[in-house]
């Protein structure tokens, strides 16, 4: 059968069940339908299409890494429940301990704590629990203006081996035992009367 003789046959049994004068109205207003949708596409279109749910499969989740407007800001190391606030020395001794066994970034951690500790026994900076780095910086520069760049710096390296997730290596040891020195000689240097201890 040809599209002619179908199209003929389907508008004479149409004809016959509906009067030809409402079967154009109703072309008409199909037709001007389509043509107010199509002028106003984006409005009725719903923002959110519902999207057909299928069972996920299971698979081990890598841990990725944050971007860098994601990440948290570095957090001080605090003690371990039950530990108490050691020494400066202590974390200096561990930091040396770890440094020789290879393990890096836990030296650097410890250094970190034992710069710390030395502000806190100094009083340029008061503790408090999950302090980050950026605060302690902060609270130390603005009691002693010149502590602040050995710290940013033992800072910086912290927090790209901590929360950056870098391998740590023997020369970010030596960068933040220098940075201790830097704040050591800062810390013991007596303004006013020009000695050094």
């Amino acid at each position: 059968m040809s599209f002619s003789r179908w199209w003929t046959e389907t508008t004479a049994t149409l004809g016959d069940h509906v009067p030809l004068p409402l079967a154009a109205l109703l072309l008409v207003a199909g037709a001007a339908l389509v043509a107010a949708a199509w002028y106003t596409f984006p409005a009725w279109v719903p923002r959110r299409l519902p999207r057909l749910r299928l069972p996920r499969l299971r698979l081990p989740r890598r841990r990725r890494r944050p971007r860098p407007a994601d990440a948290p800001a570095p957090v001080v190391p605090a003690p371990r429940d039950g530990e108490e606030e050691l020494p400066a020395a202590v974390h200096l001794s561990l930091a040396d301990r770890l440094a020789a066994e290879g393990r890096y970034a836990e030296a650097v951690r410890e250094r970190l704590r034992a710069m710390i500790r030395e502000l806190v026994v100094r009083r340029l900076v008061q503790p408090q629990p999950g302090m980050t780095v950026l605060e302690v910086v902060s609270a130390a520069t603005g009691a002693r203006p010149q502590v602040g760049p050995p710290l940013s710096a033992a800072g910086a390296i912290f927090s790209e081996l901590w929360y950056g997730r870098r391998p740590a290596s023997a020369e970010h040891d030596r960068r933040m035992r220098e940075h201790a020195a830097d704040l050591d000689r800062v810390l013991t240097d007596r303004p006013g009367d020009g000695t050094r201890p």
